[in-house]
């Protein structure tokens, strides 16, 4: 089958809307498909978001490929007969953070006409294609309260699992993420100025606003917390990544109302170390149950300490967490195989 992968990327930032494209591509490939990946930068302002999905709307590759799957919004927009959506996320600032600070904003358009066309346009979009995927159960949940649509949750895997080992259980609770406020390093940093037990934190990741290292350096010099805590305001290597999570005594991942559960569980899943997420981190919570793979904490810095000495001070039932984690992917069925099969079906 010849099949072309079409998404939005934003200029110079890498990661994870980036990587599901290409990994998808290489495993077709090897499945024996002819696969193209096409992208259109995307830029978040709400003044340009019509005119950015219009310019989707107007590619036309119906006489260049047997299937067309679409990612990262406005992708979808593309209009051919055989489209299927691996659907990441809505443009979230006209929906679910609509009436929250992150919410869109114009001075110069009438911005509830904008989200009314945003709204329309997608579901449109959205409803013509031959079957919708989602990363999780809550964007499939989102689709249906918002578009009335309905959609199934099929888990991306991540590349080469097999990188990633266990070579035993250290002092460090590793964030390998990128550096943003919603991601929330800070409040880790917070809980550290609590923990009792030798616990130690590693974070790992740019800021995509250098100004906000700066403001992580600042607290943690400001709780007096040097000793436990470091900060690696540096892009590290799928090498490094899982060199420190092989002797890491567990992974964090305390994201605020993510997506998914995000790529930072499943590789510590493949390296059998529990994860500690928190009850508002959205979809973390469909792969982390609490006490058998993991810690499930209020986005409270006393209760994530807590959690962080308690997988500290019981170094077995932690390896047992660790364990059950790698278990839920079978699970899951959070494979390569199940994603080519339903991506080409």
């Amino acid at each position: 089958m010849r099949i072309v992968l079409v998404s939005s990327f934003v200029p110079f930032i890498n990661g994870g809307a980036r990587f599901i494209v290409e990994w998808l591509e290489e495993k077709l490939i090897e499945h024996g498909h002819e696969v193209e990946h096409y992208y259109l930068p995307f830029v978040d302002y709400p003044d340009e978001t019509l005119q950015q999905m219009a310019a989707f709307r107007l590619i036309d590759l119906t006489d260049y490929a047997d299937r067309v799957i679409c990612f990262r919004p406005p992708a979808y927009a593309i209009d051919h007969p055989n489209k299927v959506l691996w659907f990441i996320h809505h443009l979230r600032s006209f929906y679910d953070l609509w009436e929250t600070p992150y919410g869109a904003r114009s001075a110069t358009q009438n911005i509830e006409a904008v989200k009314k066309a945003v709204v329309r346009f997608d579901t449109q979009a959205i409803s013509e294609a031959r079957h919708v995927y989602t990363n999780s159960q809550v964007v499939s949940d989102r689709l249906k309260r918002f578009n009335g649509l309905d959609s199934e949750p099929l888990y991306p895997p991540i590349y080469q699992p097999e990188r990633f080992s266990n070579a035993g259980y250290g002092d460090e609770i590793v964030y390998v993420c990128r550096v943003e406020p919603h991601k929330r390093q800070e409040l880790l940093i917070e809980a550290m100025a609590h923990t009792t037990t030798g616990v130690k934190l590693r974070l790992c990741g740019v800021p995509s606003n250098r100004g906000y290292g700066d403001v992580l350096r600042a607290r943690i010099a400001e709780l007096g917390v040097q000793d436990k805590v470091i900060f690696e305001d540096a892009w590290i290597t799928e090498a490094e990544k899982a060199a420190k999570l092989s002797t890491a005594l567990a992974a964090a991942y305390i994201p605020k109302d993510e997506d998914s559960y995000g790529y930072p569980s499943l590789e510590a899943a493949h390296s059998r170390k529990a994860v500690i997420t928190c009850t508002d981190s959205g979809g973390t919570l469909e792969l982390i149950e609490d006490g058998r793979n993991g810690l499930i904490c209020t986005p409270d810095a006393r209760d994530l300490a807590a959690a962080m000495d308690r997988l500290h001070a019981d170094r077995p039932a932690t390896e047992r967490m660790g364990r059950a984690l790698e278990d839920r992917l079978k699970e899951l069925r959070i494979d390569w195989n199940r994603v080519v099969e339903a991506m080409t079906a």
